[in-house]
């Protein structure tokens, strides 16, 4: 080529605007130009996925196509004039074009119909599949124009070129589907990176593909790292500086299989589960298993709490500090994240995450390292908006479940078995922690797994990899607190009186209650008798709640202090996130799982508090219950519990009480398997004991729940067998529950201050930003309860002036109550900072 010579630009570049001018009156960035963005993206994230040359390049010039039918008159109306774009999107348009041009794509390999899944997928990057077919899919064809038909079919042919080595003939019909999925995540992901004119500044049309696609690739590593998606190596120096436990010793040692895998971390609460997971997951990264970690809890609670603890440990797993996220809806909430957010990118001796991760929390999951509810996973599998923009986040990861038992009602249960089976096919691996996880659940998910179960082996602990090694010769541990003795209490009156009497011998005494108004009647008893009792449940607004926690972790934490001759009562929220030490328990009866959990909280830190310091000399755990010998009708539970009776199913209740009074004592870890199979575990346990016959109706009931509960999670769950056009959506995240149960109604508290009302959050912390009080100032209640009561209307004129700056679906789902001085809400609701939210009829 003569020199000074300049390559003349394809023609069809500067009829077809793809974004609109950074600036009124500049000019658009060309379509051509932002697909070769997208696709330089594209290219920097695949140097993370091991897949070969001639995979990468096809996947590149598949991503590159996603936004051809932006070569079209209905997006260049749309962009420059505002004109609806009436026959359909131009991603649509995409699928559309793809099929039409596909002779010119045949060179990629693969047969029309399986390359038509990867059409649909890269078209499909808006957060749901294209569905245009019949006359539809033919007016919107018309509508592109005939001028743009055929610059579309030039642009396909000359990106083709682009990547000329482009081959998809490694693929068989399985892959096709498995990548059906994949795919339209990692558009998603290099697309709205590559639309960041911040990094990819519109151009003018000046330079031809080939000379526009360098300038690309010379922006997007940039680009990339901005966003947070650069990934940190694994380091292989030690995690902990303390002597290993069994189990996280035996992580450490177990053989590894080839490929994908699934393991199961079985041992009792406070064992050191969590770093076990993380020296296990360290090794599966140095063994290529994943490059990051995505760390799924039940609760937000939960998931809080273990941000904390990973955002200190996480730096040691990686070469360097990697970009960590928290992904759950009130993320941004979080102290510990918007701390960590303060710093923005991972600095050299500590994570951080990027304000391009955390501003969305879809995109938390792409983060290096995430930590948030099971819930943000769980939406992978079902037909929502950009659910495989989080399965495309996961499947890099080693996914640890924690608390897996907790996901052991029915509906869930369908939906996790359905994560770990897409997991498993695009190639990620899983580490399970459970206390209390029956075998019939582990096999389960094993098999949805996609290897074989092994349910007969009872062993406990165990850890275990599905179709692989396993190890159960744990030594015993050198301190422990010894056998738990189970002792049943008749009454509250008899709870109350021994909790008055270990009180009054310097005990730390905790109470915990099946039921919220339980827990309230209990804590005002106990005071009434002159004891010191603290109270915890979830119906506190957050900020009193925040409050209350602290002070419990302050008395009765691991370090606590004052615990002396006080005593806790609380419900649920005790059982997990609070790591709490108590020396006497009463607790309400509840299935065996939970029993096991709440007595974890019991003589809990034995170096730090051994024996001959408690003011008991052995740890009891005491259930209030009735006597499960003497059952007359169904009306057994209920004539000493009030509330709580009908928190659990009453066939496990009984099955609890008559299994654990029988056997006397909790025996940790030794006898754990044997009590959770009883009650929770195959038939054959679960009906070595006949139901008294008044319960039997109960136990029907609990069964044919529970197969609805599993029948409507199959319906729902996207069909993976079918590919991305045919078994995915894209409906609302609120379309599709991530778990069942008793709806809930959200109630923001406000308080009236100088004639207008302020969020009770705000009424105690000044400095609090709005949006941080109002988040504050949240509490929860049954909205079957809520429906009794006469609410105040949202459209009083203090509550709309409160709301004004509200988008329309806050003001849905939301509703403001005023607080009187007296605590009073409106008849028959109350709150106070002591108690929380009450249901009573007003004095």
């Amino acid at each position: 080529m003569p020199a000074g010579f300049k390559t003349p630009i394809e023609p069809w570049i500067a009829p077809w605007p793809g974004k609109s001018a950074r600036e009124p009156g500049g000019l658009p960035h060309p379509a051509a130009y932002h697909m070769l963005d997208v696709a330089a993206v594209a290219e920097c994230l695949l140097t993370m996925s091991p897949v070969s040359a001639a995979l990468r390049d096809a996947l590149v010039l598949l991503v590159a196509l996603h936004d051809l039918g932006k070569i079209g008159i209905p997006f260049r109306r749309m962009l420059l004039e505002g004109v609806p774009q009436g026959a359909g999107r131009h991603w649509e348009a995409t699928e559309l074009l793809l099929h039409e041009y596909d002779s010119l794509l045949a060179r990629l390999g693969g047969t029309p119909r399986r390359r038509a899944r990867l059409y649909a997928a890269t078209a499909g990057h808006h957060g749901r599949p294209p569905d245009k077919e019949g006359n539809a899919a033919a007016r919107l064809l018309n509508a592109q124009g005939e001028a743009a038909r055929r610059d579309a079919a030039a642009l396909v042919e000359a990106f083709c070129d682009l990547w000329p080595g482009a081959s998809l003939a490694e693929l068989g019909k399985e892959d096709f589907i498995r990548l059906s999925w994949w795919l339209p995540g990692l558009t998603a992901t290099a697309d709205w990176i590559g639309s960041n004119q911040d990094w990819f500044a519109p151009r003018v049309p000046e330079l031809p593909l080939a000379d526009y696609l360098e300038r690309a690739r010379s922006l997007a590593p940039a680009a990339v790292r901005c966003a947070g998606l650069d990934p940190v190596a694994p380091a292989g120096t030690p995690l902990f500086g303390f002597a290993l436990r069994p189990m996280q010793a035996a992580c450490v040692e177990i053989e590894l299989p080839d490929g994908p895998m699934l393991a199961f971390i079985e041992d009792e609460t406070g064992a050191g589960k969590t770093e076990a997971a993380l020296l296990l997951a360290q090794r599966m990264m140095l063994a290529g298993k994943g490059s990051g970690l995505f760390v799924a809890l039940p609760t937000t609670a939960t998931a809080d709490a273990m941000f904390g603890r990973v955002r200190d440990m996480v730096a040691r797993l990686f070469a360097g500090p990697p970009n960590l996220a928290l992904a759950h809806g009130r993320a941004a909430h979080s102290q510990d994240f918007r701390e960590l957010r303060r710093h923005g990118a991972a600095q050299e001796d500590a994570p951080g995450c990027t304000d391009w991760l955390a501003d969305n929390r879809r995109r938390a999951l792409l983060a290096q390292v995430g930590v948030g509810t099971i819930d943000q996973a769980l939406l992978s599998v079902l037909p929502t908006r950009y659910a495989t923009l989080r399965h495309y986040g996961l499947a890099s990861k080693i996914l640890i479940v924690d608390e897996v038992h907790e996901m052991g009602e029915p509906y869930m249960q369908q939906e996790l078995q359905q994560l770990l089976h897409a997991h498993r096919m695009a190639g990620g691996s899983a580490i399970l922690l459970s206390a209390t996880l029956p075998l019939g659940q582990r096999a389960a998910l094993t098999r949805a797994f996609g290897a074989e179960a092994e349910s007969s082996d009872r062993a406990y602990p165990a850890l275990t990899i599905a179709g692989g090694a396993s190890r159960v010769d744990f030594a015993p541990a050198a301190i422990t607190r010894g056998p738990v003795a189970a002792q049943r209490l008749e009454s509250v009156d008899a709870a109350l009186g021994l909790l008055v009497d270990k009180a009054n011998q310097g005990a730390a005494c905790v109470w915990i209650r099946n039921a919220v108004d339980d827990a309230i009647a209990a804590v005002r008893a106990l005071r009434v008798r002159g004891v010191a009792a603290d109270l915890l449940h979830a119906r506190f607004a957050l900020v009193d709640r925040l409050r209350h926690e602290q002070a419990a972790l302050t008395r009765f934490g691991k370090s606590g202090q004052g615990r002396a001759g006080r005593v806790l009562v609380g419900t649920q929220v005790l059982e997990s996130s609070l790591d709490l030490d108590f020396d006497v328990m009463v607790s309400d009866l509840a299935p065996m799982a939970a029993l096991i959990q709440r007595a974890g909280r019991l003589w809990r830190h034995m170096a730090l508090r051994p024996t001959n310091s408690r003011a008991v000399p052995a740890p009891v755990l005491y259930v209030l219950s009735p006597d499960p010998v003497r059952v007359d009708d169904e009306k057994w539970l209920r004539r000493v519990l009030d509330r709580g009776a009908w928190v659990y199913p009453l066939d496990w209740q009984w099955r609890t009480a008559q299994v654990l009074f029988r056997a006397g004592a909790i025996d940790a870890p030794s006898s754990l398997r044997t009590l959770i199979e009883a009650v929770h575990g195959a038939d054959g346990d679960v009906n070595s004991v006949a139901l008294p016959e008044p319960l039997e109706r109960a136990e029907k009931d609990r069964m044919g729940k529970g197969y609805a509960a599993a029948n409507q999670a199959r319906n729902n769950l996207i069909k993976l067998e079918q590919g991305y056009r045919q078994g995915g959506g894209g409906s609302a995240d609120v379309d599709y529950p991530t778990r069942l149960g008793q709806k809930q109604r959200t109630l923001m508290l406000a308080v009236l201050r100088d004639g207008a009302l302020l969020p009770w959050a705000a009424a105690t912390q000044v400095d609090l930003e709005r949006t941080d009080a109002e988040f504050l100032s949240e509490v929860r209640a049954a909205e079957n309860r809520c429906k009794s009561l006469a609410l105040p209307s949202q459209d009083d004129p203090m509550i709309r002036a409160f709301t004004v700056a509200w988008p329309d679906w806050r003001r849905q789902s939301v509703t403001v109550c005023p607080v009187a001085e007296d605590g009073r809400m409106v008849a028959g609701l109350r709150y106070d900072v002591a108690t929380g939210l009450e249901f009573a009829a007003d004095p």
